[in-house]
């Protein structure tokens, strides 16, 4: 799908947090300045979590509290380290898994082993700042929600 500017990319994540349950893994990818945290930023809104959904790349992740809770994390920055997987176990996103629907941005290849049934969200930004959007299920029930949303 294309999303012409920011705010269509906040609310397609508005949308996609209609499907979302505690336990979900959504992972995002992209290049910089794709969208991820604008998508993520819509997924906390449709969630209803408190405070600002900004980019956790200095902090890692961090926790939103809500009705359903939103872990957004950011794995950009271990990438260079010599076991990012590591990293990753090092923050302990399993330990909220359940009760939270966790948002991961760069996390291809690192965070898949946290749940087998995940959301890939795939996000391009083209010459024009048009996104392009793609999203791929990974088990589960994804491929009848995303056919939901479709209907939204």
């Amino acid at each position: 799908m294309k999303l012409a500017t920011v705010e269509d990319t906040r609310a397609l994540g508005r949308r996609l947090a209609g499907l979302l349950r505690a336990g979900d893994l959504v992972l995002l990818t992209g290049p910089l300045g794709a969208g991820k945290t604008a998508l993520a930023q819509g997924i906390g809104a449709g969630l209803g979590v408190e405070g600002a959904i900004t980019s956790p790349t200095f902090v890692i992740a961090r926790v939103h509290r809500g009705p359903v809770p939103l872990v957004h994390a950011d794995a950009y920055r271990l990438g260079d380290r010599p076991d990012p997987r590591a990293e990753i176990d090092d923050l302990d996103l399993d330990a909220s898994a359940e009760d939270a629907v966790t948002v991961v941005e760069w996390g291809a290849g690192l965070v898949e082993q946290l749940n087998d049934e995940y959301l890939q969200v795939r996000i391009d930004r083209l010459d024009d700042d048009t996104r392009v959007v793609e999203l791929v299920p990974h088990g589960g029930d994804w491929a009848a929600r995303i056919r939901r949303l479709e209907t939204l």
